[in-house]
């Protein structure tokens, strides 16, 4: 059964997700590693029984260690912060700074539900400043965090660069992965939502880490955009298919066109 992330993350792949598990399924791995974890849209989906799954926002990283290690006192949190919202109490919530690491992600959580568009963007000074959104709902009815928490069991999680966790990949593992999506010419409207932007020489770096782990005998899937930069970017080695999908980033629903991107697998 599929799990529904707890989050929005910019450029999440619940659209995806089927799709990514029906290689999953045929590839049949011992171990899932995902080295952007974002909103986890694939890994709920699959719900693999291992799995290593990291990122380099460690407010995410903890909100997840939250969720799989104490979902109940979390959700009282979130509750709490339910009732109290209004404009006023999200910007008070938006410029705190909590001691505890429950409170930490329910704040995470709680900013991420009620900004606008569910995007996490910080300031030169490392803060937090997407203002607020529309929805005046934090959590919904029946919610309780228990699902997730149960799939995140199986899994290591961990603060840190790609690299590092694509290094453990090896023979039996199924890796996914899905950077921010630059392309060699920086001509892509999803750079504007990265606070640390992704390089093309980290896009290069990605490729070389990928293509050992293929070499390593992982089976490996990358989702990324469809650019020549890129579809050149893993000619060899690689296999390319296009997919499409409505962008959601924009505001205005009437201004959300249909895009492509590509599916990348390892050989």
């Amino acid at each position: 059964m599929t799990i529904q992330p707890f989050i929005k993350w910019a450029g999440g792949k619940r659209w995806l997700a089927e799709q990514v598990k029906e290689l999953y399924d045929i590839a049949a791995p011992k171990r899932y590693i995902e080295p952007f974890l974002g909103g986890g849209a694939v890994f709920f989906s699959i719900r693999p029984r291992r799995a290593i799954l990291s990122d380099v926002n460690g407010e995410l990283i903890e909100a997840y260690e939250v969720v799989r290690d104490s979902p109940a006192e979390l959700l009282a949190s979130l509750a709490e912060m339910h009732e109290r919202h209004c404009e006023t109490y999200y910007y008070a919530t938006r410029g705190k700074s909590p001691d505890t690491k429950i409170q930490r992600a329910a704040r995470f959580i709680y900013l991420n539900r009620t900004c606008w568009n569910g995007l996490y963007r910080v300031n030169q000074l490392g803060k937090f400043n997407v203002p607020i959104g529309t929805k005046n709902w934090v959590i919904q009815d029946g919610e309780d965090f228990k699902e997730n928490a149960a799939a995140l069991d199986c899994a290591i999680l961990r603060c840190r660069d790609f690299s590092t966790t694509l290094a453990k990949a090896t023979t039996g593992d199924f890796v996914y992965i899905d950077p921010p999506y630059t392309v060699k010419h920086n001509k892509n409207g999803f750079l504007k939502y990265n606070d640390k932007i992704f390089s093309w020489k980290d896009q290069e770096r990605l490729k070389k880490c990928a293509q050992r782990a293929a070499d390593r005998g992982a089976r490996v899937v990358i989702s990324n955009a469809d650019h020549e930069s890129i579809r050149e970017l893993y000619r060899d080695n690689f296999s390319i298919q296009v997919v499409s999908r409505f962008s959601k980033l924009a505001g205005d629903p009437l201004k959300r066109s249909k895009t492509t991107e590509v599916l990348i697998s390892s050989i």
